[in-house]
């Protein structure tokens, strides 16, 4: 049997950071927003959105909230242990970065152009 979570990698711009938790990833392109009248469902309206992928990075030696706010252009990949892995294009940082002292960690959210799973 092999594993479906746990254990998980990330890389930015071609560097690895130490991922602490909360790791989502969102590949999907579009969002379905059921439609319904009075008289049943008349269907869906069908949006798109901005995939991304975002957790918690350890506050470790070598981390730098400069260097993830210059963030933009970016590849970011995301290796899961159930052996599926997800590139984000064109990715770019979303802003205003907190670090948590006490738990010595900060919470970062990459969303680009595409994410393709491999």
């Amino acid at each position: 049997m092999s594993g479906i979570g746990g254990t998980a990698y990330l890389k930015a711009g071609g560097k690895q950071y130490d991922l602490r938790g909360s790791f989502i990833v969102s590949p999907s392109m579009v969002k379905r927003e059921g439609v319904a009248g009075q008289d049943g469902v008349h269907g869906y309206i069908e949006t798109p959105r901005v995939p991304f992928i975002k957790g918690e990075l350890s506050t470790t030696d070598g981390l730098t909230i400069a260097e993830l706010d210059a963030m933009t252009g970016v590849t970011v990949t995301a290796e899961l242990n159930n052996g599926t892995a997800y590139v984000l294009s064109r990715a770019w940082t979303e802003a205003a970065h907190e670090i948590d002292t006490a738990a010595g960690k900060v919470a970062v959210t990459w969303m680009g152009k595409s994410c393709d799973e491999l």
